[in-house]
């Protein structure tokens, strides 16, 4: 590992913004770039180096989100290997429930000023799921941006782009592209300047390794082709990793995402929906179900066309689903709190009996 701590010119051209904390000795700030099982790596803004997270980091209690993830600027301390002390404090975080039952925290990364969200217009294209991302964006303190790859394939695409177009906010850009072409993705390199840090997300064979590639200048990332009968693709990319680019911005490639759960914390009351809420709010009564009622503004909407059914039927979806999410959340927290106190209980009968040790 590097001896010199990093500076600030070095530190910014892995993403770092604002001035630096105040050192603490014999540790000094790095960035994590990749994950793996055998530990992380980092950069520190001119090398790259291995680094083991400290021993408290994986003790079973701790959450996925005390952990470091890729993105985060971290303290590390010179041993050997390297130890990750700390997780400095993030400026924004991109998470998702992690898939099965059990309600859980899954990290996709931290310090992200955009998170690309990548669909494909060809089979992949879904406006249902660029909804769903955009509600999980909404609250990681990072912007949105809508990118449809394979433009050279789609034909005229003025359709599919209007019908994005009506269903996210107007602050939200959708751009089209042709992932392998330089001069088509040009316009992506304005939310990738220096100092900056971008995500990718979106479905396997979306083009996310190819978009990356191109911006690059370079082949570095694998890809494959996808089902014709589908347009699905085959896990290309395998872990998060933060790329330096010649633009001078930092971007994270991600694994496919077949599954995109809601964490229970999301709300319908962001940009998202606000169109959708103006509407309930004109409604005649005030617990108006907008099934069938007198005067809902809501099905007035939908009659005349104002509002789009597909998007009134996904935004009644993501409600159940939120609700259903935070209800899980509230209860796995309440069994956790109940544990604790009998954990206490317990260790106050053992020392009255026993004594303390």
């Amino acid at each position: 590992m590097p001896n010199p701590p990093a500076t600030l010119d070095a530190l910014a051209r892995i993403g770092w913004q604002g001035t630096l904390p105040a050192e603490e000795d014999g540790t000094r700030i790095a960035r994590v770039i990749a994950q793996h099982r055998a530990g992380y790596e980092l950069h520190d803004g001119t090398t790259a180096f291995n680094a083991q997270p400290a021993p408290r980091f994986l003790k079973p209690d701790v959450g996925p989100e005390a952990r470091p993830a890729v993105g985060d600027f971290v303290r590390v301390t010179p041993a050997k290997p390297p130890l990750i002390e700390a997780i400095l404090p993030r400026r924004s975080l991109l998470e998702r429930a992690a898939a099965g039952e059990r309600h859980r925290r899954q990290l996709i990364a931290a310090n992200i000023d955009t998170v690309m969200i990548v669909c494909g217009l060809d089979g992949d294209f879904n406006p249902a799921r660029i909804e769903r991302y955009l509600l999980l964006v909404e609250g990681s303190g990072a912007r949105a941006c809508v990118v449809l790859t394979k433009a050279d394939l789609a034909g005229d695409h003025t359709e599919p782009m209007a019908i994005v177009r009506e269903r996210v906010p107007a602050t939200v850009d959708v751009i089209a592209v042709n992932a392998k072409s330089t001069a088509s993705v040009a316009p992506l390199l304005a939310l990738l300047g220096p100092g900056t840090s971008s995500v990718l997300v979106g479905s396997s064979g979306a083009g996310k390794s190819t978009l990356t590639n191109t911006l690059l200048g370079e082949t570095r990332q694998a890809t494959q082709s996808v089902r014709a009968n589908d347009s699905r693709g085959r896990h290309t990319t395998t872990s998060r990793a933060l790329i330096l680019l010649p633009s001078g911005g930092c971007l994270i490639d991600t694994p496919g995402m077949r599954e995109i759960k809601l964490t229970g914390e999301e709300t319908l009351d962001g940009a998202q929906f606000a169109d959708i809420d103006a509407l309930a709010a004109e409604c005649r009564f005030g617990d108006c179900a907008h099934h069938g009622e007198p005067g809902c503004a809501v099905r007035a909407a939908l009659d005349d066309g104002r509002l789009c059914t597909e998007r009134w039927h996904n935004y009644l979806k993501l409600r159940d689903e939120l609700a259903a999410a935070a209800e899980s959340l509230e209860a796995q927290l309440r069994r956790k709190s109940e544990s604790r106190v009998l954990t206490k209980a317990l260790n106050k009968r053992l020392a009255e009996k026993y004594g303390r040790q």
